[in-house]
């Protein structure tokens, strides 16, 4: 049947789809426009096969129910479901690429927070298993800006829990273990059997899975098949809510796990995941490893893991993430892109085999397997490294260093800003940016000052206003940029580094402590906004 509506006029996605409040979701005919306008843009999905999942979160059911049953109006010929509607944004990505699906809709607000009064997403994923590009994305929004209404079949109900076949006016539904698959593909790239020993021997961990999606995948994998017990996994029985908590996995809203870590009994490993799985944060006893560092020593190690036994053909990081694995590249010489922030801008380079790894500073990392991030990945991949060096995530930090060198990084987030405030922020300082280069800044010559844009060069695009830069040769770096992650106010985020090729033994705060009062001096933050210090530092 056909629903006329009025167009929705604040349906334009991020770079990770749309993300609004559970009541703006809630209201009648929201979600049903903006699927319309991704089946109208995306004329594949008539005759194909779409895979559907989420995170679990708060309307993450009736959610699918929605979309399943406007796939049956649309023509679609199968849908593949995650029981109980959960699928791991990593999980689903490889679920399309494996079942060769024209796409997929994945029910996600990230590490946002859930419930009632939390947030919702929906973002759309390609044949490849990656997000939307920037202009599919685009066209998405038009459409929804013009459209009269959405075609949707008459109501009835999938049975979300039970797995196996059904059909429905002659499209399939298949309801498919969410973890099977995945689980397959992670004992292909990682040996199990090492992992295995490890954690045989005596070696300890910790897993958060944050009340979110990974839990079932954690329990399966770190548990069932390589031996983890079960006091060592927390928190892995997903909520609608995430337990009330963040699902965020820094040093701030994985607290618990936190405090394990940094204790006098703490275990030899960490690790947690965020709401749908696809962010990581790893840690050692006592000891936070910055997502800049597990990103270079996953890449000078990974060709001992065997899903890369062949080598690197190249690495890629966002352009704010560190540059330590820049340097790990040039040891390699191998090639190392710089991205702007966005996991959609790796997706060409993986399909075009220019790269096997990459990572961004928002604790994302992941490889070709997948075209999205994966934080349980990442756990696996350093459990794997940590059985074959036998050291401790301390000693394996200190040899990277001591062969590499040390990139001093840290992010610090200001957040629900004023809009206009943020704007003038970003606009005074990208004013300034002309007189700034050839200067110095903390006795360090100032050699780039400029506005980040990327020209791809697999597809040719171009991508402009991606973060604003003050580059001191390689010595350190200050990035500014806003992030379009959150659902309310501004978020403008600070990143600041520093690089010493003789580690020395220093926190980061220390280490970048005048580069951080530097910063908010050229910014004018403090009389602009009153504040004098982030709400959020990792």
């Amino acid at each position: 049947m056909f629903v006329k509506i009025s167009p929705f006029n604040d349906q334009r996605p991020g770079t990770a789809g749309l993300r609004k409040k559970v009541s703006v979701f809630q209201q009648p005919h929201y979600l049903e426009s903006f699927a319309e306008a991704i089946f109208r843009c995306c004329p594949q999905l008539d005759g194909g096969t779409v895979v559907i999942g989420g995170d679990g979160r708060y309307h993450n059911r009736p959610a699918i129910q929605t979309l399943v049953r406007m796939a049956s109006a649309h023509g679609v010929k199968k849908v593949v479901i995650g029981q109980q509607g959960h699928l791991s944004t990593p999980a689903a990505s490889h679920l399309i690429r494996e079942t060769g699906a024209a796409g997929g809709f994945l029910l996600t607000a990230s590490h946002n927070p859930a419930g009632p009064d939390g947030d919702f997403g929906i973002k759309f994923n390609t044949e490849t298993g990656g997000q939307a590009s920037e202009q599919l994305t685009e066209d998405i929004y038009r459409c929804t800006q013009s459209l009269d209404g959405y075609h949707v079949a008459e109501p009835f109900d999938v049975d979300l829990d039970t797995p196996g076949a059904s059909e429905h006016e002659g499209m399939q539904i298949e309801i498919v273990d969410p973890v099977h698959s995945y689980a397959a593909l992670m004992q292909q790239l990682f040996d199990f059997d090492a992992i295995r020993n490890l954690l045989a021997s005596g070696f300890s961990l910790c897993f958060d899975a944050m009340h979110a999606v990974t839990g079932p995948y954690a329990r399966c994998i770190l548990g069932e098949l390589l031996g983890a017990t079960e006091t060592s996994l927390l928190n892995c029985q997903p909520q609608e809510d995430f337990g009330g908590g963040h699902p965020d996995p820094n040093l701030v809203y994985a607290r618990q796990l936190v405090d394990i870590m940094m204790g006098q009994d703490a275990p030899d490993f960490g690790a947690a995941s965020d709401g749908d799985g696809d962010r990581n944060m790893i840690l050692g006893k006592r000891i936070f490893v910055s997502p800049g560092d597990s990103l270079a020593v996953l890449a000078a190690n990974a060709h001992r893991f065997p899903g890369y036994a062949g080598g690197l053909p190249g690495v890629a990081r966002s352009m704010p993430t560190s540059r330590a694995v820049d340097a790990v590249a040039e040891a390699l010489d191998i090639p190392c892109y710089e991205t702007p922030t966005g996991w959609r801008f790796f997706c060409n380079l993986l399909e075009d085999g220019r790269i096997g790894l990459c990572g961004e500073e928002s604790f994302g990392t992941s490889s070709h397997h997948a075209r999205e991030k994966d934080g349980l990945w990442a756990a696996l991949a350093w459990l794997n490294l940590l059985a074959l060096e036998g050291k401790s995530v301390a000693g394996v930090m200190q040899a990277h260093w001591q062969r590499f060198g040390r990139h001093y990084y840290q992010r610090q987030d200001f957040e629900n800003l004023d809009m206009a405030q943020a704007d003038q922020l970003i606009t005074g300082l990208r004013d300034r940016l002309p007189s700034l280069q050839g200067q110095t800044l903390n006795g360090l010559y100032i050699s780039q000052a400029d506005e980040f844009a990327y020209h791809d060069p697999v597809d040719g695009s171009v991508s402009k206003h991606q973060g604003l830069r003050i580059v001191m040769g390689e010595a350190a770096r200050i990035v500014v940029r806003l992030s379009g992650t959150g659902t309310a106010g501004a978020t403008l985020r600070l990143y600041l580094e520093r690089y010493e090729r003789q580690a020395i033994d220093m926190q980061p705060e220390a280490a970048l402590s005048d580069l951080a009062a530097a910063a908010l001096e050229l910014l004018d933050l403090p009389a602009l906004t009153g504040r004098n210090a982030p709400d959020l530092v990792t």
